[in-house]
């Protein structure tokens, strides 16, 4: 085993035993390469992989954080630092909500773990259709905890969630993790975008948190397939 690879597994351990306090970054890179007698570059390699993971999130300019709510399974993941929401992400055109239905309600076990809260903590129930230059364009479920998301209403949903929470709550959105997967259109995706049965429609699953680690959402955004195209691009460094 390589000594970056070494690292990683120690930190990891480390996570899982809730060795470093959930709501500070962890020490910063040289610091513990001072500890592990490494450099700074393997002990980035070694965090580098705990990132890839999800079970760590880096914010510039505030450190590396625990994520709360670890998502590891067998799936192909996206962790994305630029969170954006769907108004900022198609400037220059008219964003429409549709309120399907919103609600206050106690979280499924699936809902709580993902937000890493119990499952006695109240959380939104939001379901929306999104417009985009009068078409629909993509229908959301979404579940935010609210203590901490509070004051959501309907003139909220009517406009973007995202710019309510950095404007008005003045939250800061670290990053996202994020699933992408293909699936059958079902009965709100042929009511809400126009889809066929045997239609398949892009399903993005994803846990938003804040730039301490906090998750503050899960949702599901499905669109049309011939509606969404996903882009990424690696640079090497």
């Amino acid at each position: 085993m390589n000594k970056y690879e070494a690292i990683s597994e120690e930190m990891r351990n480390r996570i899982h035993t809730e060795y470093y306090p959930a709501d500070l970054p962890i020490p910063d890179e040289l610091t513990l390469a001072a500890e592990f007698n490494c450099s700074r570059m393997t002990m980035k390699r070694a965090l580098d992989i705990l990132v890839a993971e999800g079970l760590m999130l880096r914010k510039r300019g505030h450190g590396t954080f625990i994520v709360q709510a670890p998502l590891r399974d067998e799936t192909v993941n996206v962790i994305s630092e630029d969170s954006k929401g769907l108004s900022n992400l198609v400037l220059g055109k008219k964003v429409d909500s549709k309120i399907v239905s919103f609600e206050v309600q106690f979280p499924s076990d699936e809902v709580a773990r993902h937000l890493s809260i119990k499952k006695d903590t109240p959380v939104y129930s939001i379901i929306r259709l999104r417009y985009v230059d009068d078409e629909p364009y993509v229908i959301e479920k979404t579940y935010m905890p609210v203590a901490l998301i509070p004051g959501l209403n309907e003139e909220v949903l009517y406009a973007s969630i995202y710019n309510y929470i950095h404007q008005s709550l003045e939250l800061k959105i670290g990053g996202a993790h994020r699933k992408i997967r293909a699936d059958k259109s079902n009965i709100l995706d042929q009511q809400y975008l126009d889809c066929h049965p045997t239609d398949p429609v892009l399903e993005v699953e994803q846990v938003g948190f804040l730039n301490n680690g906090i998750p503050f959402e899960y949702s599901f955004s499905r669109h049309r397939y011939d509606k969404f195209v996903f882009t990424t691009v690696s640079i090497s460094k």
